[in-house]
């Protein structure tokens, strides 16, 4: 990973990306700081199962991956190492981690097939992510994106495989503080997920 990269996902913050221009399983990113708001506070359980359900089908559908889900990826990974943190005191974080953990791990499977498909290069930088040229009308029109996904190349090669790329890119930015906090119970299932990560993982 170049060091450009990292410090733009770690210093990345939820109000820098334009959600509302980000495609979704089901639509636009347009809710996803409000689910991660509730996430990040580990209070109400109801609400965060909410919330993470609605993130998580809307990241992940049918092993594809969209234009929202490495950025998606970037907070998931900063809410997993808090929730790990209080997991010992909170009983939301404990649930929350061990859900988190289980989609991470999905993440990882999806970013390994796309990985094992010809594909390619990724976008140089993930700010590319970005470009004006890549993101969809400021407006959200149904219709219209329908007659947009009809288009040969909905989505650049590049731009594609880097939504596979890049949402394994915010997991490895992370891994370090991450594994400082993972606590002996977690600690298995922690193992057993760098285990099934074979060649992806290496943070470079």
């Amino acid at each position: 990973m170049t060091e450009e990269n990292r410090t733009y996902i770690t210093h990345l913050k939820v109000a820098d990306v334009p959600w509302h221009r980000l495609t979704t399983a089901y639509g636009r990113g347009t809710d996803f700081p409000a689910h991660l708001a509730v996430l990040e506070q580990m209070k109400n359980p109801k609400a965060v199962k909410k919330a993470l359900y609605k993130l998580t089908a809307n990241m992940e559908h049918q092993s594809t991956l969209w234009h929202a889900t490495p950025f998606g990826m970037v907070f998931l990974s900063r809410i997993l190492e808090k929730a790990l943190t209080e997991s010992g005191q909170n009983p939301v974080a404990h649930f929350l981690a061990g859900e988190l953990l289980d989609f991470f791990a999905c993440i990882l499977q999806c970013f390994h097939d796309g990985d094992r498909m010809e594909h390619a290069d990724p976008l140089p930088l993930f700010s590319d992510l970005l470009k004006e040229e890549y993101l969809w009308s400021e407006e959200y029109d149904e219709e219209e994106d329908e007659m947009r996904y009809e288009e040969d190349e909905v989505f650049p090669a590049d731009l594609f495989y880097s939504f596979y790329y890049y949402s394994w890119q915010a997991v490895l930015a992370y891994r370090g503080a991450l594994e400082q906090e993972v606590s002996p119970e977690f600690a298995p299932r922690w193992r057993q997920f760098w285990k099934g990560c074979k060649g992806g993982c290496a943070d470079v």
